[in-house]
């Protein structure tokens, strides 16, 4: 596609995506050999209201594409540097090379250091990531970045080892050592804690049990959490209010929780149920409604959400099942991969009475280029599958009782 037929596509966005909407992340994916240009990237953005990126790496052409456009990024460092990253001198330099060179003019406001590190069941990484956040955060220091730049640091579902009901959320008790170090270091520099939660991959392994209604956020009866009587109306919620659960329980009640990834696939292999083009645009324009609503979960209603979609574009060279290659609202050529169907009639509102419940948290490790094609340092595979269930982490509802809620 030329660059004058790109932006007649980008043109029609409007009608398409007609609600413009405050504080939607959008995460940018470029696992692909056809994507457009970032700077054709940049229209695609603003189109959808997104007003956050969540960039797999620290790549200079996204982040000078999108300098003086006021979007805020948050840029990664991958886990095969965790290592690297422990010598404070290491740290200064990638910062100094990837980060300062683009402030101010590119709103950087965090570096995610390893991406799922404590749940990949490796030392070797899991012992290097609090040194790691820490000498990236000495550099910030020094370069007198560090009030406008946080250090954080990404983790799967997978770190709960209780999750229904909302209120009984709890992690892992093998994790304990490493997650406290790590939420230690949230708590003293006021960084965010950062969650991949996709509700989609519930339902994939459960089909006939889960109710799709309630992962897409559609109307059915709701489900009520015993201890503390809140109503839920979507599995999406009740994944953050257990996250939110587990932490308080460890002490650290006031800790922000961004959901730096979810998202659903518009297409799927034979045993991928749901994903099609009508449940991902259910399941991304009712999650859009929902936070231009500004309300927060039941747990936590004055909390604005921060939550990154996944993802900008469709990536064709990702491995794994066709969904990992389908999680994109864009087409490469710039056009939608299906109409999210925003209007102002149709907005899930929080009164609405859906059906469902937290029915287990469905969890999931996407993958990452272990380099890039331009040098730049890039995230890394995690080396586990984004369809990967991970059964010991869910705590479902009994099925009989399921099936008496759909």
């Amino acid at each position: 596609m030329d660059f004058p037929e790109f932006f007649c596509y980008v043109s029609i966005l409007a009608c398409l995506f007609p609600i413009m909407v405050n504080s939607i992340g959008i995460n940018y994916g470029q696992i692909a050999n056809n994507l457009p240009s970032p700077e054709d990237a940049v229209p695609l953005v603003k189109s959808i209201g997104a007003t956050k990126v969540k960039l797999y790496d620290a790549d200079p052409r996204v982040l000078k594409a999108f300098a003086n456009t006021d979007v805020e990024f948050m840029v990664g460092l991958g886990n095969e540097y965790l290592d690297k990253m422990r010598d404070p001198t290491n740290a200064q330099a990638w910062v100094k090379e990837n980060v300062q060179p683009h402030l101010p003019a590119t709103k950087i406001t965090s570096i995610f250091v390893g991406n799922e590190v404590l749940t990949l069941n490796d030392t070797s990484l899991s012992d290097c990531l609090l040194p790691a956040m820490q000498s990236v955060l000495a550099a910030l220091l020094n370069l007198g970045l560090d009030k406008q730049v946080t250090v954080t640091t990404t983790h799967s579902l997978a770190i709960l080892q209780t999750s229904y009901p909302s209120s009984a959320g709890a992690f892992r008790e093998d994790l304990m050592d490493p997650l406290c170090e790590t939420l230690n270091f949230h708590q003293k520099t006021g960084s965010p804690f950062l969650i991949n939660a996709y509700p989609y991959f519930a339902y994939k392994g459960n089909p006939e049990q889960v109710p799709l209604d309630f992962v897409l956020f559609q109307p059915n009866q709701g489900v009520t959490d015993p201890q503390t009587h809140l109503d839920y109306d979507n599995m999406l919620y009740a994944q953050i209010d257990a996250v939110y659960s587990a932490l308080a329980s460890l002490g650290y009640k006031k800790l922000p929780v961004h959901i730096s990834e979810t998202g659903w696939p518009s297409k799927g292999d034979e045993d991928e149920a749901g994903a099609t083009p009508e449940n991902a645009e259910k399941y991304n324009g009712n999650l859009i409604k929902l936070m231009s609503g500004k309300t927060g979960t039941p747990m936590r209603p004055n909390s604005d959400l921060n939550i990154y979609i996944f993802a900008l574009f469709n990536e064709n060279m990702k491995p794994g099942p066709t969904s990992e290659r389908n999680y994109g609202l864009f087409k490469p050529d710039g056009t939608p991969a299906y109409p999210l169907g925003i209007t102002p009639n149709n907005v899930v509102g929080r009164n609405t009475t859906v059906g469902g419940g937290s029915f287990g948290n469905a969890v999931t490790n996407p993958y990452y280029p272990m380099s890039s094609s331009t040098g730049y340092m890039s995230i890394s595979s995690t080396r586990q599958q984004r369809y990967q269930l991970l059964g010991h982490v869910l705590l479902m509802v009994p099925l009989l009782m399921i099936k008496t809620l759909v």
